[in-house]
């Protein structure tokens, strides 16, 4: 990548520099290369000499004329400028610009692949909730970031598996099992009443005359214990199948769907207590068992076996992580978790510390909470429902597309209101809609030169030199770096502020420049750069798990 090279070589001229004693000798910090946001600035600009500048007891300027004095460009850049108060700006060349487009053409759907990972092992397990009801636009967001930094990765080299962690057992299943039983029993006309920490949803009672619908009255042979078990499986069953079928409409696909049971039934969980006891990381106090994370720098000791003998959410989720490392391999885990989460980040790393593993290995991302604004109005029930709003709701409301886009628009740690008045409109104030559109728009370009029988094969890319032009293709070479910045910061709300910026800059391109005209040489050319504007914006499109249409 073009600006690792630039990095190299602002490193290897300082190191000149100061072997020709130009430069004082002093560690080098890290080199940035940044991008001007004055285009008069050029492509690239470094401040290096500004953080060299106390080390090396030396104006930041007199240090920039050194390096520039001492730097070996590469083909790509035209021109190289010192700037106060002690930049080294960077002016890509015209000719390379242009001659990007042909090579944007030529990787095709692979345009922006990046080899970061190299094949690294990354598992990203997100959204796994209980599946004891729908999912609501929150679990939405979790899912739409955890979908998207798995492409994102993919096409960063990495091998990915993306997982759902099914929490299949304990309390809350037993609780959902009761809450079934009872709606079962009503819908057979018995006079139960459900608990007050039941589960209350319509939805339950949806689900009971299903099960009824397609077991008969058959649980009431059994004791309640029994159809209670019988009836907390069948209906995580159906919860979990309706889970996968709200997602399918988001475009998120799980490659596993990890049962927490089989982590008792497989020893895996004894196995991870076992470490945790020969390590010295387990204490029995007031009946329970301990996890002593203070003795890892953690502010308390956190219980992993209650006193009636059931296991807590932290005994699970340690030999759940047991699993993903120390059985299935995962060279990385990143784990996307609701902002009710925040409290266990702590938690999780003293436990890889105690199974001996570099907490480095895992990271926890935590997304913000969701309002929804119909105009001014913030909604926080369902009108149809009487109950929180379902993702499915959400879905049919505005499509999967807006969705996306809109939970990808903001910082994770941000909270957010999505308009759903603005996602739906088709105007350009919709950035879903104008970014959609500039893609259609590029379509019906190329279907005219299509008709027209317009062969842009052999078009000759140099002939792109104006500005309108070139800046668009500056665009279009950013996407790389863009891909790179999200793989490594795991923040992928830098997608949809590029594809807003490409949609933009194209609009302005096709407002200034006639693409097919008179002039045949030019039209080839430009349909060239229509082609690879094309592939670019349904790339950024497709990493964000949207659709590029061809017509709107």
């Amino acid at each position: 990548m073009l600006k690792h090279e630039l990095a190299r070589c602002l490193q290897e001229a300082v190191a000149e520099a100061q072997q020709a004693g130009a430069l004082p000798a002093v560690a080098l910090p890290e080199v940035v290369l940044e991008h001007p946001q004055d285009p008069e600035h050029g492509d690239f600009a470094s401040g290096l000499p500004l953080k060299l500048a106390r080390a090396m007891k030396m104006s930041p300027m007199a240090i920039a004329e050194q390096i520039h004095r001492h730097l070996s460009l590469p083909a790509e850049i035209e021109r190289v400028a010192v700037a106060a108060p002690g930049f080294i700006n960077f002016t890509l060349s015209d000719r390379w610009l242009s001659g990007k487009v042909q090579s944007i053409l030529d990787a095709g759907e692979s345009y922006a692949d990046i080899d970061l990972g190299k094949g690294k092992k990354v598992q990203l397990e997100f959204v796994s909730v209980n599946p004891t009801g729908p999912m609501h636009v929150g679990h939405g967001r979790g899912a739409v970031l955890g979908s998207t930094l798995a492409n994102v990765l993919a096409a960063s080299g990495f091998s990915v598996e993306k997982e759902y962690y099914v929490n299949d057992t304990g309390s809350q299943i037993h609780n959902f099992g009761r809450s079934l039983y009872v709606r079962y029993l009503q819908c057979l006309g018995k006079e139960v009443s459900l608990p007050d920490d039941g589960y209350h949803g319509n939805y339950m009672i949806e689900l009971a005359r299903e099960v009824l619908a397609d077991e008969g009255d058959r649980f009431l042979l059994l004791s309640e214990e029994e159809a209670v078990s019988q009836l907390a499986e069948i209906g995580k069953d159906r919860m979990v199948e309706r889970i996968k079928q709200d997602f399918a409409l988001l475009n998120v696909v799980f490659d596993i769907w990890f049962s927490e049971k089989t982590l008792y039934q497989g020893g895996q969980y004894e196995t991870a207590m076992e470490l945790l006891r020969s390590g010295g990381y387990v204490t029995e106090r007031e009946n329970a068992t301990w996890f002593t994370s203070t003795s890892l720098g953690e502010d308390k000791d956190e219980v992993l076996v209650r006193s009636n003998g059931a296991p807590t959410y932290l005994a699970s989720d340690i030999a759940y992580h047991y699993d993903k490392f120390l059985v299935r391999g995962f060279d990385w885990v990143i784990d996307i978790w609701g902002a009710d989460h925040q409290g266990h980040v702590g938690g999780m790393r003293a436990m890889l510390k105690a199974l001996g593993l570099d907490p480095e290995r895992l990271t926890i991302i935590i997304h913000q909470m969701i309002s929804l604004r119909w105009g001014q109005e913030i909604v926080k029930v369902s009108k149809r429902s009487g109950d929180i709003i379902t993702l499915r709701e959400l879905v049919d409301e505005v499509g999967a597309d807006a969705c996306r886009f809109v939970f990808l628009s903001r910082s994770a740690d941000s909270q957010m209101d999505f308009d759903v008045e603005l996602a739906k409109r088709q105007s350009a104030d919709n950035p879903v809609y104008y970014v959609q559109y500039a893609h259609a728009r590029i379509a019906s370009i190329l279907r005219l030169a299509d008709e027209r029988k317009i062969d842009y094969a052999e078009g000759d890319v140099s002939l792109l030199c104006t500005e309108s032009e070139l800046t668009l293709i500056r665009r279009l070479v950013l996407l790389p770096e863009i891909v790179e910045r999200v793989a490594v910061s795991l923040e992928p709300h830098h997608l949809p502020y590029y594809a807003q910026d490409l949609a933009t800059v194209f609009h302005s391109f096709y407002k200034q420049c006639r693409v097919v005209s008179d002039d045949e040489a030019l039209t080839r050319a430009r349909l060239k750069l229509v082609g690879a504007t094309k592939i670019a914006l349904a790339r950024v499109l497709h990493l964000m798990g949207m659709n590029a249409p061809d017509r709107m």
